[in-house]
């Protein structure tokens, strides 16, 4: 009995070793159910009941030869990047059969569809008018529809070259790029002096807008600086005109006084002046001048100053003479 199940186990693990796959991460693992292909997602699975694919990326380039409008030929490069689309996967197998390569002939079809996709768009156009991003542009938004029928799905999509298989031709070709590149870049050129004049003329403005309100600013100062002078010329004035007023009115009260009490003439500085003078010149005549500054009490102050010397110069003078008589 134990011999037996050392047999069975034995004969087990032969069968496992020789039938059973590790599944590697980079490999999708299909297997049949039901007349439907589905994934099995188990480290281990047995390679002769399913389909181990490679789920890597595949490129491949492309050499095409067209014709232009005008039966103008023309060779253009591509490269194109794709890989297994898991969501179409019963297509893939449809396309390329139950094998490890089925991969790879779905590619080879979708590069035959490339290449009628380019001659038909090429010869919709005239040479000049192809480019590559045009080409480019088309075979994206075709060529992805029909990967999907192929069970692919395009990772990228690229024009590397365009150009025509006439020598002159291509030479024209690239001459006219050159002068298309020369008068975008002169454009771009002008463009950028037009904008740095607009940023200039902006900038002046803006300057001479802040050097009006700097100005207006300095008016508004001066202006309040010279009201505010006005003022201060006005109060000097008023202030000048009450000291006046009361200068005034004290010698309107000194006049009445003096008029009331002429002998308070004596105390005044002209009289002193002249008290002075007849002091030192003894024999002469007295000569009474008054200055304008000491006449500005008033003309009746005035007068009776000079008649009361006068009088006083009088009596005087006949003493005088009567010393000298006798």
């Amino acid at each position: 009995m134990w011999i037996i199940t050392g047999i069975l186990l034995f004969a087990a693990v032969i069968i496992f070793i020789y039938e059973y796959r590790l599944r590697k991460p980079d490999q999708i693992i299909l297997f049949e159910s039901k007349g439907k292909i589905e994934f099995r997602k188990s480290r281990f699975y047995p390679r002769h009941f399913c389909l181990a694919l490679s789920n890597t990326t595949q490129s491949t380039q492309l050499s095409v030869e067209a014709a232009a409008k005008g039966n103008l030929d023309i060779k253009i490069k591509l490269s194109a990047t794709v890989a297994a689309s898991l969501k179409n996967i019963s297509t893939l197998i449809r396309v390329g059969g139950w094998n490890s390569t089925a991969p790879a002939k779905a590619v080879k079809e979708l590069e035959i569809v490339i290449h009628d996709l380019v001659k038909e768009h090429a010869e919709k156009y005239g040479i000049e008018e192809l480019s590559s991003e045009n080409i480019s542009n088309y075979l994206h938004e075709k060529v992805t529809a029909r990967a999907d029928k192929f069970g692919l799905e395009v990772i990228s999509l690229t024009v590397q070259s365009l150009e025509a298989l006439d020598p002159e031709i291509s030479d024209s070709m690239r001459r006219q790029e050159s002068a298309r590149i020369i008068e975008q870049t002169e454009l771009l050129n002008q463009k950028a002096r037009i904008s740095a004049a607009k940023t200039k003329l902006r900038a002046d403005e803006e300057i001479a807008v802040m050097e009006n309100e700097l100005e207006m600013k300095k008016y508004e100062l001066k202006k309040n600086q010279m009201e505010k002078e006005s003022q201060l010329a006005q109060q000097r004035m008023e202030d000048e005109l009450k000291r006046k007023k009361m200068q005034l009115e004290f010698d309107n009260q000194e006049l009445e006084m003096l008029k009331k009490n002429p002998e308070l003439l004596m105390l005044t500085p002209q009289a002193a002046r002249l008290a002075e003078a007849s002091q030192s010149l003894k024999n002469a005549r007295t000569i009474i001048s008054l200055s304008p500054n000491d006449i500005s009490q008033g003309s009746d102050l005035i007068s009776m100053f000079q008649k009361y010397f006068q009088n006083a110069v009088n009596s005087s003078s006949q003493k005088n003479d009567e010393k000298k008589n006798k």
